[in-house]
């Protein structure tokens, strides 16, 4: 892909520094950082690949990732409205998975801190910044809590919550631990528990597998669909430090691959 702007490496796709910057990090203080989350992209994400095969070309997959995002965006803006008090009215189309959210934040107990909610980090020493979604306390441990509101949770994850780990050391000195709250909603087939996903506009069923295989009775059966329901998955990862490695070796890769740009910045 060639850029846009002469004499720029043709890997970059940036118009302009300004659009290179806004597009990849924050401005703190007088001070530009890179984000997180751009970082992490500079990963392989053999699912995202998946995905496009499954399409039939390139623009179907990308207007099918574009209405996704925005689709995931209001669920996770819905529930940063909860966490910091908002009395919003919940939309319709999430409401089954808000309600999943609240019942399963209520069940656990689990705190948070308004004024920690969204909140932008900045890691001095290895200089880069993002916004986290939370500060919390679950059964009796606190971390960071990363929302998302994917099909499965990814170990791509990791990278990006370790990051926030390191930033957040030095800051509060009991941090124990992280959670990837994964948050979304479906439908149930009621005769073969098969899963029908509707996202982007587009409905994918996954089949139930057992024992190593799908059963003949999935295979073969017409579905008869449950109403739309919420579903939470909430899981530990206690030991952050080798993700954070691994994040700070896609940082140095990352900013290889933008070596022009961020010359241009003077961040290099």
């Amino acid at each position: 892909m060639c850029c846009f702007m002469f004499h720029a490496p043709c890997s970059m796709y940036y118009s302009n520094l300004e659009h290179f910057k806004g597009m990849s990090g924050y401005d703190i203080d007088g001070i530009w950082y890179p984000r997180v989350t751009k970082i992490v992209d500079i990963k392989a994400k053999p699912a995202l690949y998946k995905f496009y095969a499954e399409m039939n070309n390139f623009a179907a997959g990308e207007a099918v990732k574009k209405q996704s995002a925005s689709e995931g965006t209001l669920i996770h803006e819905t529930i940063e409205g909860i966490l910091t008090g908002k009395k919003d009215p919940i939309e319709e189309s999430v409401r089954p998975a808000v309600n999943a959210f609240l019942k399963f934040f209520e069940d656990r107990s689990i705190q948070v801190d308004p004024d920690f909610v969204e909140k932008q980090i900045v890691n001095f020493d290895d200089r880069y910044a993002g916004t986290m979604d939370a500060l919390a306390l679950i059964d009796g441990k606190f971390g960071v809590l990363d929302i998302k509101t994917s099909q499965a949770i990814y170990r791509d994850y990791n990278l990006q919550t370790s990051a926030y780990m390191a930033a957040l050391q030095k800051d509060f000195k009991n941090l124990q631990t992280r959670w990837i709250l994964r948050i979304d909603q479906n439908k149930k087939c009621l005769k073969c528990n098969a899963i029908l996903r509707e996202k982007g506009g587009r409905e994918k069923i996954k089949l139930p597998w057992l024992n190593g295989s799908t059963p003949a009775k999935a295979k073969n059966c017409e579905h008869e669909w449950s109403e739309k329901r919420g579903e939470i998955e909430l899981k530990e990862f206690p030991y952050w430090v080798e993700d954070y490695k691994a994040f700070l070796g896609a940082k140095q890769l990352w900013q290889w691959e933008n070596e022009y740009w961020l010359k241009q910045a003077g961040y290099l």
